[in-house]
């Protein structure tokens, strides 16, 4: 089931499947990266011997989230339907998702390893959503973020793009658990030899079972939140300007338009 990828590796092992984010230095999630995803991710839905599918990352961070480049022109609307594609895939008929997070997962990193079902992290990992502060919002963590740790930490979160620690990611409810780096992949190791006690065909009901409630919920709201991205807030001079002054290194002027 191994295949080569540019941006991740994926290979299985013992009835455990792994995505390895691979892209140095900082795991951008640019659109090759997306499509390589939906592709793993593809695969890992069509087999059914499956005992859980791990996602982690190679370097000292977890992912820098999605490129800032490919929000800008004509790329933004056709990137966030590629990128949208991932959690739809996610939210569908897959093997347990454990997400492995060492150092930051930021932006649409965050959103991709919070979407998992169970989250482990090490005592420096970090994860946030800071895209307030390029005059835009999270659709993905507008629809998911408020079933995992409630109305009023989303909107802390999504309005001040403050980056939080790990400790208090485990308070808020998006990591399940959290230990030190050194005892990050035996902890991993556990509850991979737990599952695979289990039955493969238990394991994946009762995960329909609970994405299914949920589903339907995130497959109706991520369209409105998509409408009000692309309709209302891309096309503004203030996420216009949020993203030119990023790549330019400088402070935003925002204009309130």
């Amino acid at each position: 089931m191994a295949k080569s990828y540019r941006t991740i590796r994926f290979f299985v092992e013992d009835h455990v499947a792994f995505i390895v984010l691979n892209h140095p230095p900082v795991n951008i999630m640019n659109m090759k990266m997306m499509e390589e995803l939906c592709d793993a991710l593809d695969a890992v839905s069509k087999n059914q011997d499956l005992f859980a599918l791990v996602i982690k990352a190679e370097g000292r961070v977890f992912s820098g989230g999605v490129s800032v480049e490919d929000h800008m022109g004509d790329l933004a609307e056709p990137m966030l339907h590629l990128f949208h594609k991932i959690f739809h895939i996610m939210s569908g008929p897959l093997c347990p998702t454990i997400a492995v997070i060492e150092g930051a997962a930021i932006g649409g990193g965050c959103e991709l390893a919070t979407f998992c079902d169970i989250v482990y992290a090490t005592d420096q990992a970090k994860i946030g959503q800071p895209e307030i502060n390029l005059g835009l919002f999270p659709p993905v963590s507008a629809v998911s973020f408020p079933q995992i740790t409630g109305f009023n930490r989303t909107m802390e979160l999504m309005l001040t793009g403050d980056i939080i620690s790990a400790e208090k990611a485990y308070e808020y409810g998006f990591i399940n658990k959290v230990v030190a780096k050194e005892e990050i992949d035996q902890e991993v190791r556990n509850l991979l030899d737990n599952l695979r006690k289990k039955s493969p065909l238990a394991l994946r009901l009762s995960r329909k079972a609970v994405r299914e409630a949920m589903a339907a919920s995130f497959s109706a709201s991520i369209g409105k939140v998509e409408q009000i991205y692309f309709r209302e807030l891309i096309v503004s001079d203030d996420a216009q300007e949020g993203l030119q002054s990023f790549v330019e290194k400088r402070e935003p002027v925002w204009k309130n338009s």
